[in-house]
């Protein structure tokens, strides 16, 4: 019998400098996509798959993230006494249970496998989640939720995966693939960011992961991998070479990355398309403006 996910880390201790002025003062977990903060959205996921125990990895300068997760009880006096008994609901519905979150600091940046090796000692000997907030996903059943769902049937190690194409590979971490059985993938290779042209497959490793407790283990010995940061795939790589099970998972759903200006505009168009409230008026601007931009070609 497998054990159950209770515990994920989320890696929040980069600077956010692609967002620049705004991160200035703001963490970018925080920034909006549409009402709620990127980071908002990951722990709805985390909560959906049955996540009781959040560990946030952070930096310097990240107050503003960690407040937004308390309770704020002026705001919910004056949304109780004019009536807003909606927007209260909303507000308390971002509340986290006192102690199941955690914070913990990541004094250098020296890579995602560091700051997943500083929450070792909260995850002890258990299985646990990875989820990065800048990758947000759209999908009917959230991402982790699927993916844990997958991991009871076979244990070991599960990434995020998606198809890429080949000129973009060089992007992300990629499997080499060692039996294909649709949805999910038996992996015999990882290579981080491969030199174009290099890469064993288009299969991307994207920001979900669920880990043994083996991975914090092969953490402890690692130097500096690719762009001399520490690699979460690399520790990963390790399971496979002493020929433990690792698998891909191709998920359903689509998958936005924040982390990119690109990204984070799309996002906030496909949500805001999604959204019964903005539909309509968002649809008839977009419209309009696609047609104006016609028309001036």
């Amino acid at each position: 019998m497998k054990r159950k996910v209770t515990k994920a880390i989320f890696p929040v201790a980069g600077l956010g400098t692609r967002f620049l002025p705004a991160t200035k003062s703001i963490p970018k977990e925080i920034m909006t996509l549409v009402d709620r903060p990127l980071i908002q959205y990951a722990i709805d996921e985390a909560r959906a798959a049955g996540i009781k125990e959040f560990i946030f990895v952070t930096s310097r300068g990240k107050s503003a993230l960690e407040d937004y997760f308390d309770c704020a009880p002026e705001l919910e006096s004056s949304l109780r006494k004019s009536g807003k008994d909606e927007l209260l609901e909303m507000l308390r519905s971002t509340n986290m249970d006192s102690g199941a979150i955690a914070y913990l600091r990541q004094h250098k940046a020296l890579g995602l496998g560091h700051a997943v090796w500083c929450a070792r000692r909260m995850i002890g000997n258990e299985p646990f989640a990875v989820i990065l907030p800048d990758d947000v996903i759209a999908a009917e059943k959230p991402c982790l939720q699927q993916m844990l769902e997958a991991y009871q049937e076979t244990g070991g190690c599960m990434v995020a995966a998606m198809e890429v194409p080949p000129e973009k590979a060089s992007s992300y971490g990629v499997l080499d693939v060692k039996d294909d059985m649709g949805a999910m993938v038996s992996v015999k290779g990882m290579v981080e960011k491969p030199t174009a042209g290099t890469a064993p497959s288009n299969l991307a490793v994207i920001g979900r992961y669920i880990l043994t407790p083996k991975v914090l283990q092969n953490l402890n010995r690692m130097k500096g991998g690719a762009g001399g940061e520490i690699q979460l795939t690399d520790a990963i790589a390790e399971e496979i070479a002493a020929e433990r099970p690792v698998y891909g998972y191709r998920f359903r759903g689509q998958r936005f990355d924040c982390g990119s200006k690109a990204g984070f505009l799309q996002a906030t168009v496909a949500f805001g398309l999604g959204r019964e409230d903005l539909r309509e008026e968002f649809g008839a601007y977009l419209r309009d403006m696609m047609s104006v931009q016609k028309a001036a070609e």
